[in-house]
């Protein structure tokens, strides 16, 4: 999890300087800044506090509203930039070790996996406030599932492109079925009142790749006709 921390805390970096910048490119990057903070809060356990966060960056609550909008706009955007720097480094370790010839997308997937079920931020948001937080996780218009199925899809199509992977459903469909699949099982004590499962997560979306995939098999060499 140190890789998803340290990108988080580079975005957070000087917070102050940039908050107080009057600039228009500034105002945006004000407005990351509130958010990389954020995102660090959530990370390390810490209730999303508006007050709080506000002081820390050094302004006023009514400011810290008008740029980054409501608290649940602003967890949004957290959890998505936790959400990034969650893939960056998924495909970083399995890149490291992954062997010749084999696909992208499931070992990727696999990290993915097992990065979240370790984030013990996550976890304290989603005991303290499971509502909130599996509204803002698994909205299919916000702004965390979108990334996480884009992510996917276009590592489907990295293997499509680079290993003639053929899928037998649309990408982007298959995407959002893995993505959801995840969901039910390492979100599965909020959703369910069951244990969180990441084996079994893994397992389940394996298994549905497999199905839903077909990898083109290589001919084997010309064998000579038998003689008459």
């Amino acid at each position: 999890m140190d890789s998803v921390l340290d990108g988080v805390l580079q975005a957070a970096a000087k917070p102050r300087a940039i908050v107080r910048s009057r600039s228009a490119k500034r105002s945006r990057d004000r407005s990351a800044s509130v958010v990389a903070v954020a995102a660090r809060w959530v990370y390390e356990g810490r209730r999303l506090d508006m007050q709080g966060l506000a002081d820390e960056l050094g302004v006023s609550r009514v400011t810290l509203f008008r740029r980054v909008g409501s608290r649940e706009e602003l967890l949004s955007r957290a959890l998505r930039l936790l959400t990034e720097r969650t893939l960056e480094a998924a495909v970083a370790r399995w890149e490291a070790e992954r062997p010749p010839g084999e696909l992208h997308t499931p070992g990727t997937g696999r990290y993915i996996n097992v990065i979240v079920s370790q984030a013990t931020g996550l976890r304290r948001l989603l005991d303290d406030e499971p509502a909130l937080a599996l509204r803002v996780l698994t909205d299919p218009r916000g702004r965390v599932q979108t990334v996480m199925v884009a992510f996917i899809e276009e590592l489907l199509h990295r293997d499509i492109e680079e290993f003639g992977l053929v899928t037998l459903i649309e990408p982007g469909a298959l995407a959002y079925a893995l993505v959801r699949l995840g969901e039910s099982f390492l979100y599965a004590d909020v959703l369910a009142a069951r244990k969180p499962d990441v084996e079994t997560a893994g397992f389940l979306q394996h298994a549905l790749f497999e199905a839903s995939c077909r990898k083109p098999v290589s001919p084997g060499p010309l064998r000579p006709l038998p003689g008459p």
